[in-house]
């Protein structure tokens, strides 16, 4: 091949990839999307259907990995320092769905704003010891616009008004939150009258009749499954605007292997279909959106040589709390979410005085989530097996009588933290996997266990017993891979800064815009560009940056929304569908 087919790659077709495609051939240019995994979401011939091959099934999902990566076949490995040796585990590392829509199919689509205190984190708390601790390139401020677009595109339901520790918003939502769970308001309550405060959590899950999707019918089959009837926002709406455009190719089961570069530019990619044949595809640019494990794996592969790619990973610091009480709470019925409260994020006065008793200068917790229990499998294989077995699931102690929470908490950005290339285990295909190196800061040890005794302050306020607590991942015992066991592999799939964005090419993989320094036609949007990850999960901000970043690489000048002019929000009904021509509405507001 000698002239290129499209102006732009595409390499990963989640929420970051499918926002650069949406925003690309809006504004004319041609662009074909790379997808490792299989398609079992739009019909790309056909783009104004959407598929039915997602189910109620917790098998297909849950252990039979029907939206991939089999673990068996496309591995990654773990360890915890490099004092372990090359590896201490060979199989499933965080796998995020690798599939048409990437990890937002089978996420139940919690979409927050970042505070605005989380984009200068070192100004505002300072330094932590052995943290890379940075202020990002931008404000909130700067970003805030790029978050009310994301909301109308890909559509989220919440409650302008409901919490009072949220960044200012210079709109509503475009729809109203769903309906609650029933466990979620007595958790609520208690949490109320303890001094905090709950609120409906802003959802990428239709409540109303958007954008040709209908609302949730609460099925119960919300977190790691694929929605039957597309109730779900995500990167779906913005993969089929694009492919309605008629500008826009979808490849999926096509591996994107290597970046090809000529003279500090990248001029293609390398990659492999489903068959094992090695092909090139010729492009102006290259948009990489394959996550913060496997952007960092494509970058390595491809030889670039900045030394800060990989490093500076972070997850979440999950921290469960959990309780049981006398009576049936039918969590099995709605979404997995509809309440949480932040009041953890903030850093107060029994915070710091935590931290200073561990010798730490602050602790920050995160979000917390009102969690349903787990599904009906998940239970039988909790109970010891024989003639007892019967009866505890009849009575479902763990499952119907279960209160709980889970706190994302902020993990701290540490150099030896990182993903790089396993020196010998490969993938199905011979490629180098990515190899994890992680071990949680003692920030994150302290701050669990602070606001892991506040968790359980508010669930015996609920009339819990019986309670427990426990993090992910542990400090020690058992090392396992499996999802739905608690190990020192971290089961957060909330996973960033890898390829951190920055002023300073010494100390940063892009710029403040997301283009590579070694190759500035080269875009990431992802969360590996995260230098921090708050206490939130990072999709909303990876989308509004996404857009912001593609306008800045298309030359158009930044959107503004003054603050004092936002007015003050509040809760509206949706339309029944987001604005027919979302650039249009945009250019309209510069």
């Amino acid at each position: 091949m000698t002239a290129r087919d499209f102006h732009t790659i595409i390499v990963g077709s989640g929420p970051g990839g499918a926002t650069a495609a949406d925003e690309l051939t809006r504004a004319g240019r041609s662009v074909v999307i790379f997808e490792r995994g299989h398609n079992y979401l739009i019909d790309s011939s056909h783009p104004h259907d959407l598929m039915q091959v997602f189910s109620n099934d917790e098998l297909k999902y849950t252990f039979r990995h029907f939206l991939g990566p089999d673990p068996w076949l496309e591995p990654r490995t773990f360890r915890r320092t490099e004092s372990d040796g090359d590896r201490l585990l060979v199989g499933e590392v965080n796998n995020l769905p690798a599939t048409v829509g990437g990890g937002s199919v089978h996420a139940d689509g919690k979409l927050y704003r970042f505070r605005e205190d989380d984009f200068r984190m070192l100004t505002e708390l300072g330094p932590a010891p052995d943290a890379n601790v940075a202020d990002w390139p931008l404000t909130y401020d700067d970003l805030e616009p790029y978050y009310a677009t994301a909301e109308r595109l890909i559509g989220v339901a919440g409650l302008a008004t409901a919490n009072p520790l949220a960044a200012w918003r210079s709109g509503p939502y475009p729809m109203p939150p769903g309906p609650p769970m029933y466990g979620s308001l007595l958790t609520s309550a208690a949490a109320d009258r303890l001094g905090y405060h709950p609120y409906p959590a802003p959802s990428g899950v239709n409540s109303v009749l958007y954008d040709e999707r209908p609302a949730c019918n609460n099925c119960g089959f919300c977190a790691d499954f694929g929605c039957p009837i597309h109730a779900k926002g995500g990167p779906g709406p913005a993969l089929r605007r694009a492919l309605r455009t008629g500008r826009a190719d979808l490849r999926a089961d096509a591996f994107v292997s290597r970046i090809l570069v000529n003279g500090g530019r990248a001029t293609g990619v390398e990659w492999i279909d489903a068959h094992g044949a090695t092909h090139q595809e010729l492009a102006d640019e290259i948009v990489v959106a394959a996550g913060a494990m496997e952007t960092p794996r494509l970058l390595l592969l491809s030889g670039f040589a900045n030394p800060n790619i990989g490093r500076n990973l972070m997850f979440h610091m999950q921290t469960f709390a959990f309780g049981e009480v006398p009576y049936q709470l039918h969590g099995h019925k709605g979404r997995s979410v509809t309440h949480v409260h932040d009041d953890h994020i903030i850093v107060d006065d029994l915070a710091r005085k935590a931290a200073q008793c561990s010798g730490l200068p602050w602790v920050k917790g995160g979000l917390v989530e009102h969690i349903a229990p787990s599904k009906v499998i998940a239970e039988a294989k909790l109970y010891p097996w024989g003639h007892e077995h019967r009866r505890h699931m009849r009575r479902s102690p763990m499952r119907e009588h279960f209160l709980g929470f889970c706190m994302h908490g902020e993990d701290l950005p540490q150099g030896k933290n990182r993903v790089d290339l396993d020196p010998c285990i490969r993938d199905f295909r011979g490629i180098p996997v990515a190899r994890t190196t992680y071990e949680p800061h003692p920030h994150e040890i302290v701050a669990s266990e602070h606001h892991g005794d506040r968790l359980t302050s508010i669930l015996r306020e609920a009339g819990a017993v019986n309670l427990i607590v426990a993090t992910s991942p542990t400090t020690t015992g058992e090392l396992t891979s499996a999802h739905a066991d608690i190990s020192v592999v971290p089961s957060s799939r909330h996973i960033a800064g890898t390829a951190r964005m920055g002023r300073n090419p010494r100390t940063s993989v892009c710029d403040e815009w997301g283009r590579l320094w070694e190759a500035p036609n080269v875009l990431v949007a992802d969360s590996s560009l995260f230098p921090t990850i708050s206490g939130y999960g990072p999709t909303l901000t990876l989308v509004a940056l996404a857009i912001r970043n593609v306008d800045a690489f298309l030359g158009r000048p930044p959107l503004r929304v003054a603050r004092e002019s936002a007015g003050s929000p509040t809760v509206a009904l949706a339309p029944p569908r987001p604005p027919a021509d979302p650039i249009r509405d945009r250019e309209a507001a510069r």
